[in-house]
């Protein structure tokens, strides 16, 4: 199912006694599209693991950073961004229309509070194409389809963005077979933009921070080391600085804040 400005399906029904980790992320990046079951997981994790804020934040400014290193410096002007989760500030579209207004931009998710709140994601420039479809990332070849469908054109370059998403794959294997797949329908000079948790910077605290949150009936998520976020991007062309903590990737020089390492490793590949 393709859901775009005109549709008229209605979306499912959403259960507000279930949380939902897209709702639980909007709740650490300080929106309000959540309910109380989500602020309560939210509250509990962030007890846990206090950096969870500083991750949820690190992880956006990295998106950001990524796609304006995208639309700006290489050019590109078709993005497909996949478990896009609600929208808060800085969205993918914001970014690159904000570089390059005709940018056209799909995102993917299932999850019908995003559905729901699709026409917030729609709201993109008079010049450009936003669009959202209704599909699972255990689906690469309806993603795809949908995605050529609904505005991208596959004879030319587009920035796949793969957010905190592949962590809710079990398998590794698998998680790296939706990657190849989707990369294999993109053409030379597409580039792929990955960040997920890793428990390298302080392991012990985030694990049993994921402990409770598999167990809370969230989407099951699974840590990754950087190494094997690395394997994501096999075949591809890594951008400096390579695969590391958000906040490390390519930080704004004027920018005086400190910059610390976290437990979200990310990193920018290009397919040659």
């Amino acid at each position: 199912m393709t859901e775009t400005s005109g549709s008229t399906v209605e979306p499912p029904k959403i259960d507000p006694s279930v949380s939902h980790s897209a709702r639980i992320w909007n709740f650490w990046l300080g929106g309000k599209d959540n309910f109380a079951v989500d602020r309560q997981i939210g509250e509990q994790f962030r007890d846990l693991f206090p950096d969870i804020v500083p991750i949820a934040r690190g992880s956006r400014e990295f998106l950001s950073r990524a796609v304006t290193y995208l639309a700006g410096e290489v050019g590109i002007r078709q993005f497909l961004d996949v478990g896009t989760g609600l929208p808060t500030v800085d969205n993918t579209h914001d970014v690159a229309q904000r570089v390059a207004p005709e940018s056209r931009i799909v995102y993917v998710d299932n999850d019908p509070m995003v559905l729901s709140h699709a026409r917030a994601l729609l709201a993109g420039t008079p010049q450009g194409v936003t669009e959202y479809v209704d599909a699972s990332l255990h689906d690469p070849d309806r993603i795809l389809a949908a995605a050529r469908r609904a505005t991208l054109d596959f004879d030319q370059p587009v920035g796949l963005i793969l957010m905190n998403i592949l962590g809710h794959v079990p398998d590794l294997d698998e998680a790296r077979s939706i990657v190849r797949r989707l990369m294999a329908a993109l053409p030379a000079g597409s580039h792929l933009v990955v960040a997920d948790g890793t428990n390298v910077v302080d392991g012990a605290a985030f694990e049993s921070a994921i402990a409770v949150w598999n167990a809370s009936g969230s989407l099951p998520y699974h840590l990754r080391t950087p190494a094997e976020i690395g394997t994501y991007f096999d075949g591809l062309e890594l951008v400096e600085p390579g695969v590391v903590s958000c906040p490390l990737w390519r930080p704004d020089p004027t920018d005086p804040t400190p910059r610390r390492p976290v437990d979200e490793f990310g990193a920018v590949g290009r397919k040659p």
